[in-house]
Parts: C-alpha cells; sequence; structure tokens
C-alpha cells in the first residue's frame, strides 16, 4: 500500500499522510534540504490549510534548525506567496508544504532555490542524493536555527501584484472565485479588501480534511462546481483555483466551463503583443493551441518534458529577455515579471486584463481561436510493465512522429498522443488531441492498450 501512495522524486515528496507519507520522510528531506542550500541563510516556508500540514511544518523545521538554518514561517499562504517571500528575504530556498490538486489525505513538500524557483533536475537530483544517502549537515545545540514568523507576507505579495496589473481598471468586472477550501482564499479575500474588486469567493473557510470538492483545475471540476454559479450571480467571469492557487480553470459569463488547456494560449495571447520575449516554453502534454496563439504574435514555442525541473531547466538556459511565459496545460502558468512562480492569481488577473483591453468576454475572445479537442484519461501503474508498454504503442503507431524524451509523444499533421507516468500520483496518463472533433477512437485505443498492460 505504501508503495502507491508515496512519490519520491525529482518534483519533490507527496504522498497519502499516514499510508505512505510519514514523519520520518518529512525530516529526514528537511534535514536534506537544509544540507542541500547553502549554509547561513534563512529558509521561508508556509502551507496550505491540510489537517496534516501542522504534523509536516514540525518537521521540515525542526530539519532546518538541526542544520543551522533560520526558519521563516508564513503561515497559511500559497505557494507563490513563499517564492516571493524567498526573494524578499534574499532567502537560501523554501519549502512549500501542501498537495495541491490531490485530495486531503495527500500532502508534500515542494523545494525551492535562492532565486524562488523550482529546482532544476540536477539540483533536484544532488537534493535527492543527499537524501537516501542521509548525508545531513547537523550542528551542535550552540548552533541550530532561530525560528521567526511573518504574518504580512499575502500583502507584500499583492504589493507586487498591484506594481503590474491595473487593479482600479479590473474593479469593472464581476468575479465568482471558487476557492476549493485552500490558500486562494486568503489572498481574494485580501485583494478585495484592498483593491475593491467586486469578487464573490465560494468555498471560502478554510478546510483541513473535507474540501468541498475534488481541489482539480479540471473542465469537469468546473462544470461541477462553478459554471452552474455563473448565470445567477451575473458574472463576467468565473475561476476555479487548487488548494495552493498556483493552478486556475476558467468559466465564461455564459456558465461554460473551459478546458484547463486555455488558460495557457489565452496567456499568450495578453503577454505577447506587449513586447519582450518571444519564446512560450510548456510541456509536451499542453494543447497545440499554444503554437497557433504564438505563431499569430511571432511567437514561438518550445516543448520540453512534463514536470516542472524540465521548465526550470529551459529557463535556465536562456536569457530571461527572451522567455514570454512559461506554462502547463493544468493551468500553471509563469508570468514574465514573475519569472519562476506558477501563480493562478497572477494568471487570473492576466486574464482580466486581456478581457479589459479587447473590450470583450471569455467567450468572445475564444470564439476567434481555431478549435482544438482533448482526452484525457489515467489508470492504475504497473511499473515493470511500461517499457513494454511504451514499445509496443511505438511500433502500433509508427507511422507517425515519435519522441521519447518523456513517456512516448506520437504527432500526426492534425492530431498527437502522449503516453507517460506520471510523477505525482501512481499512474500512467493518456492524453490525446486532434484539430476539431474529439479523437474518440485514438484515445479509447490507447487506454484498452493501458488498462491492459
Amino acid at each position: 500500500m505504501a508503495a502507491r501512495t508515496l512519490r519520491i522524486s525529482h518534483v519533490g515528496l507527496r504522498g497519502v499522510v499516514g499510508a505512505g507519507l510519514t514523519a520520518a520522510h518529512v525530516v529526514d528531506f528537511a534535514s536534506a534540504f537544509g544540507s542541500f542550500v547553502e549554509p547561513g541563510g534563512p529558509v521561508v516556508i508556509g502551507r496550505d490549510p491540510r489537517a496534516s500540514g501542522i504534523m509536516l511544518r514540525q518537521g521540515v523545521i525542526a530539519g532546518l534548525m538541526a542544520c543551522a538554518h533560520d526558519v521563516i514561517d508564513l503561515g497559511i499562504v500559497s505557494t507563490p506567496v513563499i517564492q516571493h517571500a524567498i526573494v524578499r528575504h534574499q532567502a537560501a530556498g523554501g519549502i512549500s508544504i501542501g498537495a495541491s490538486h490531490n485530495e486531503a489525505g495527500w500532502n508534500a513538500l515542494k523545494f525551492f532555490g535562492p532565486g524562488g524557483s523550482y529546482l532544476t533536475t540536477a539540483q533536484a537530483g544532488e537534493l535527492l542524493d543527499l537524501y537516501h544517502l542521509r548525508r545531513f549537515c547537523f550542528v551542535s545545540f550552540d548552533r541550530i536555527g532561530k525560528l521567526r514568523f511573518e504574518d504580512n507576507a499575502i500583502d507584500r505579495y499583492l504589493d507586487e501584484l498591484a506594481a503590474v496589473y491595473d487593479l482600479d481598471a479590473l474593479r469593472r468586472f464581476n468575479i465568482v472565485a471558487d476557492c476549493c477550501n485552500g490558500t486562494s482564499a486568503l489572498t481574494l479575500r485580501r485583494l478585495t479588501d484592498r483593491f475593491g474588486l467586486r469578487l464573490t469567493l465560494l468555498n471560502e473557510p478554510l478546510e483541513g480534511v473535507h474540501f468541498a470538492h475534488e481541489p482539480s483545475t479540471t473542465a469537469h471540476t468546473v462544470a461541477l462546481q462553478l459554471a452552474p454559479m455563473m448565470r445567477p450571480l451575473g458574472a463576467d467571469a468565473g475561476f476555479l483555483f487548487d488548494a495552493d492557487s498556483d493552478r486556475v480553470a476558467a468559466a465564461t459569463h455564459h456558465g461554460e466551463a473551459l478546458s484547463e488547456e486555455l488558460i495557457l494560449p489565452l496567456l499568450a495571447d495578453y503577454v505577447l503583443p506587449r513586447g519582450g520575449g518571444r519564446l512560450v516554453i510548456t510541456n509536451l502534454s499542453t494543447s497545440s493551441l499554444v503554437e497557433e496563439i504564438a505563431a499569430r504574435h511571432g511567437g514561438r514555442v518550445l516543448r520540453v518534458p512534463v514536470g516542472r525541473h524540465a521548465a526550470m531547466d529551459a529557463l535556465a538556459q536562456r536569457r530571461p529577455e527572451d522567455v514570454a511565459l512559461a506554462g502547463e496545460g493544468t493551468g500553471a502558468v509563469m508570468m514574465p515579471r514573475f519569472r519562476f512562480v506558477y501563480d493562478g492569481i497572477a494568471s487570473m488577473l492576466g486574464i482580466l486584463s486581456l478581457m479589459h483591453e479587447r473590450g470583450a468576454g471569455l467567450a468572445e475572445i475564444l470564439a476567434g481561436y481555431p478549435r482544438f479537442s482533448m482526452r484525457k484519461g489515467a489508470a492504475p501503474l504497473a511499473s515493470s510493465k511500461v517499457p513494454a508498454l511504451l514499445v509496443s504503442l511505438k511500433n502500433t503507431y509508427d507511422d507517425g512522429r515519435a519522441d521519447t524524451t518523456d513517456g512516448l509523444r506520437v504527432d500526426w499533421p492534425d492530431r498527437w498522443f502522449h503516453v507517460r507516468v506520471s510523477q505525482t500520483e501512481p499512474i500512467v496518463r493518456v492524453i490525446c488531441e486532434r484539430r476539431g472533433d474529439p479523437p474518440d477512437a485514438l484515445f479509447q485505443s490507447l487506454m484498452e492498450k493501458v488498462r491492459v498492460t
């Protein structure tokens, strides 16, 4: 059971608390991170409201302090707030305690370097080596770090957003936001109080055990939870956040649930005409619509393996002024001003700014885009059988262009599929897309092959 409910990878540490993820894992990983980052600098931490977060927080603090690092605890805040605080404090790094889109029983540790960025593949590999080899830099009792608290991190984060977006102009919109009982509730309530945005918050109370619904930013979740509220509340747009608010999904004023895949193309449509970088970085599983939008504005798309460390690798190899934005088809996008921060709330403000500048609603803007249809599925993971599965699929679909840098992606002129092992859950993911109608036959064929493996 534990093997299926614990994931230790370059993404970090993630699992079902008790069944897979234990206090010992947390202390050891925090000790490894305290040994990995530069000595002498503080480490910033924060957590989402999951009930297990209190336990994980204690283990994280113990491991870091034992390695002589002062700890700055921001309390319950989103990962973007933590990343902004790392830069502000010139900290050695940071740890976010929270499992984003996973259900309440899950929790995770996400690690950040001194610039507030996710770790690159090389950095994550070094951290994993320290963890597995237990090479921890513990110090004597008179050198252990100190703990201090900061209670204004959300306001400091909002100050930075207000310097980028015309929040006065965005007061024209009536917005509905589903917080899924997560960290976005605190930030959006403060955004409303300080800047007067017209936000109606659903599922606002923080909850550690029973989320109002699964905290996933998918069109299915939007259709069930957010879209039915749009017309009754007279909303101009709606946004749904995961528990960590680094991902966002959306609904139109008509009550249409939008695919999470549309967030990155919408933001590319907003950012690219503003000048600056022309490169959009995304992964192999993201909609081809992003290529269409980038081409309209003279941009181009670089595709990398799935995983934020792969995006960090790509960013690290390029000049900041060359990159317009980076993002995933999950609704997680990095905006150019905040280069290393996947931020759902900044993304919401960017989409609202696009609507304001175009003088159009989401439905009208999207009507001008070509239609792409995507199907997504998953099956339980049988690790020993995955290599044979990928070889079989490559042989079966040998008339397409194969890419094996991350599982298997096969492209044809009007469609593609991607089969890969998830880095955060014990499943194999299957994604298909076609220009025009959904690729139902291809998707069903792939799912049958994956399920029987």
